[in-house]
C-alpha cells in the first residue's frame, strides 16, 4: 500500500517538475504505417552515431494512453547518447481491443526497419526494449513464434531485448489498477493466455533484461521471476536487474530514468551497458 500511494505521488513531480525541462535537441521524423492516428513511429537519428546498433522503443501508458511523442524525452536521451532510435505507437484500448495493440507493434517493427533500410542504414543490430504494456507488447514482439508467424515479422536482426517493469505473467493479487487495465484490454470472453508473454515465450537467442523493483507500486516482482523462470525452462538467456535507485516506483523507474543523466540513474546506467555490451 506504502509503494502504491508513492507511485500515485510520483505522477505531479516527474511530468511536471522534470519534463517539461527537458530539452529537445533532435527532431525525429514522424513515419506512419496506417491510417490511425496511432499508427506511426518517431524516428531519432544522432547528430554522431557512436554505434551500429538500432534501439527500438514501445512506449507504455496501460495500453490506453500514451504515444512516441509524449515519449519525446526517451528519444532525446537516447540520440543523446548517439543512437539511433525508433519509437513505436500503436493503437490504444479500450477503443482498439487486444490483439490490436500486437498487430500494430509488429507492423511497425517491420515498416520500421523498412525505412531504415531505404536510407541506407545496417538493421542487422536491433535492440528492442519498452516499459510497462510496452515490456508486454514487445517481450511478445520478440519471443513469440506464433506471433511472428501471424503477422509476419522477422526477429532475426534483434540482439537484444530489456523490459522495464512489464506484465509478463497475469497473476492473481497484482491489484485493482492492473485488473482495469486488463478489462479495457481484453474484450470479455477473450481468452488473455493468447497474450500472456510467459505462456508465449518460445525459445530464442535474443538475450533478455528484465528491470524490476520490489517496490513498483503498480505490479509484483513476482512477474518478472515468473518470466524469468519460463526463460530458464525453455533455455533463454535471461538477467533481472532489481532497481537500486530511490526512485523506484513503477513511473519513475520504467520511462522516468530517462529524465536524467546515467550518472545520476542506475537504472538507466544497466540499460545502457546491456546495450553497449550486447
Amino acid at each position: 500500500m506504502i509503494d502504491y500511494i508513492r507511485e500515485n505521488l510520483s505522477y505531479y513531480p516527474i511530468y511536471y517538475r522534470f519534463l517539461f525541462k527537458t530539452s529537445k535537441t533532435f527532431t525525429p521524423v514522424n513515419v506512419s504505417y496506417g491510417s490511425d492516428k496511432d499508427q506511426y513511429f518517431l524516428y531519432y537519428e544522432p547528430a554522431e552515431p557512436i554505434s551500429d546498433k538500432i534501439v527500438v522503443w514501445v512506449h507504455g501508458g496501460g495500453w490506453n494512453a500514451g504515444n512516441p511523442k509524449f515519449f519525446d524525452y526517451v528519444g532525446q536521451r537516447m540520440a543523446g547518447y548517439g543512437y539511433r532510435f525508433v519509437s513505436i505507437g500503436y493503437r490504444l484500448s479500450p477503443k482498439n481491443r487486444y490483439p490490436v495493440q500486437i498487430e500494430d507493434v509488429c507492423a511497425c517493427f517491420n515498416k520500421a526497419m523498412e525505412y531504415l533500410r531505404g536510407k541506407g542504414i545496417d538493421t542487422s543490430r536491433v535492440i528492442i526494449s519498452g516499459p510497462s504494456a510496452g515490456a508486454h507488447l514487445s517481450s511478445i514482439l520478440c519471443y513469440s513464434r506464433k506471433v511472428h508467424e501471424q503477422y509476419g515479422v522477422d526477429v532475426s536482426n534483434v540482439i537484444g531485448y530489456v523490459g522495464f517493469g512489464g506484465p509478463y505473467s497475469f497473476r492473481d493479487g497484482q491489484g485493482m489498477t492492473i485488473s482495469l487495465l486488463e478489462n479495457m484490454l481484453f474484450a470479455k470472453g477473450y481468452d488473455r493466455r493468447e497474450a500472456e508473454p510467459c505462456r508465449l515465450m518460445d525459445k530464442s537467442d535474443i538475450p533478455m533484461l528484465l528491470i524490476q523493483s520490489r517496490h513498483d507500486g503498480l505490479l509484483k516482482f513476482k512477474c518478472a521471476e515468473d518470466y524469468a523462470a519460463r526463460a530458464l525452462e525453455v533455455g533463454n538467456m535471461c538477467e533481472i536487474y532489481e532497481v537500486e535507485d530511490r526512485r523506484n516506483t513503477h513511473s519513475w523507474y520504467t520511462a522516468g530514468c530517462f529524465l536524467f543523466d546515467r550518472s545520476e540513474s542506475k537504472t538507466l546506467d544497466r540499460y545502457l551497458r546491456f546495450i553497449e555490451e550486447a
